[in-house]
């Protein structure tokens, strides 16, 4: 489990902070001070890095928001303040943006308290937000032990299917998503397609499934930004452990595999290493199970093993499980 070029970098950087407060350097959030009461976590949003330019302000505020949320989900804290620095072209609509961005803060009990604004040449964001722990303890990534059975809370692979959309030509036109022609007229696949671009451009934090965890003893979890392969390999690093995880219990969305070949894309690839997916990937004690009513899209996808090595099932065989997924550096190699 070797790390990537972004791994490599931040584990360079924990380490040349090691003693000051850097040892959560690449983890989902910072506990301040040293164990809490706060969470601290921050990150950027770029047009034409994260998503395809020209989308509306209020998407922009909603996305930005919700990919950060995702990170105090993954610890097990409620939101509670936020600090963003906004850079945007002249004439970029600040005021519609800031609607949005505000009423996301209310939904989730929190506040915008400062930040920054400038005036760049593309619209680039860096929001950092602040959360308060659930319960005694956080949720961190290197709590998962050898028999654990690993869980995912939704589908996997339907927001990077969203970005190719995108790619393609899919645009949101106010509440509704404008589809490239190359998309079958089927209403079944019409549907799905739209659902994966609106999973792209607004993802749902699991911040109710982060504060349950939070309230239990035997349990670890990761944000799933970049991918489960590489966050997999992440959370195992964290905890010592390997993991075998069974590809026929991947969760997909419905007409997801189709419309993937239809497209002429690896429904595999994306749900391993597309990214974006936003839901948590945790672990449990063996007969603990999230509850259904509250948490229906949580699924069971292998086991954690005392063995350090990660190994993908296909059709009952097992082969290494590579880290593959996004990360910023890898062509600065």
């Amino acid at each position: 489990m070797n790390g990537n070029n972004e791994d490599r970098l931040t584990g360079w950087l924990r380490h040349l902070a090691a003693g000051a407060g850097g040892e959560h350097i690449g983890d989902d959030a910072a506990f301040l001070p040293a164990g809490g009461p706060w969470a601290l976590t921050t990150d950027t949003q770029i047009e034409g890095v994260h998503f395809h330019s020209g989308l509306p302000p209020a998407t922009l505020a909603r996305r930005l928001l919700a990919v950060n949320l995702s990170d105090l989900a993954a610890v097990g804290a409620n939101p509670r303040y936020a600090l963003l620095a906004l850079a945007a072209p002249r004439g970029f609509d600040h005021r519609t943006f800031f609607r949005a961005f505000v009423a996301g803060c209310k939904t989730h009990h929190l506040q915008l308290v400062g930040g920054d604004l400038a005036t760049g040449p593309t619209w680039t964001a860096a929001l950092t937000l602040a959360g308060e722990p659930v319960a005694k303890r956080w949720v961190e990534r290197r709590g998962a032990r050898p028999g654990d059975r690993l869980w995912v809370g939704g589908t996997l692979g339907e927001s990077a299917l969203g970005f190719n959309l995108v790619l393609r030509g899919a645009r949101p036109e106010g509440r509704a998503i404008r589809l490239p022609k190359r998309v079958p007229a089927d209403p079944r696949w019409q549907r799905a397609a739209r659902r994966a671009v609106r999973r792209h451009l607004a993802p749902h934090p699991q911040l109710a499934l982060g504060s349950w965890l939070a309230r239990r003893s035997e349990r670890s979890a990761i944000d799933l930004s970049d991918g489960l392969s590489q966050d997999l390999h992440r959370l195992c690093r964290a905890s010592q452990v390997g993991a075998i995880i069974d590809h026929h219990a991947l969760p997909q969305a419905a007409e997801f595999e189709p419309l993937c070949q239809r497209l002429g894309l690896d429904p595999v690839d994306l749900m391993l290493a597309g990214g974006e997916d936003y839901v948590l990937l945790f672990t449990l004690a063996p007969r603990v199970r999230p509850p259904k009513n509250l948490f229906p899209a949580a699924r069971p996808i292998g086991v954690i093993t005392s063995e350090r090595d990660l190994q993908l099932v296909v059709n009952g065989r097992p082969e290494p499980l590579e880290e593959r997924g996004w990360d910023h550096l890898k062509e600065s190699s």
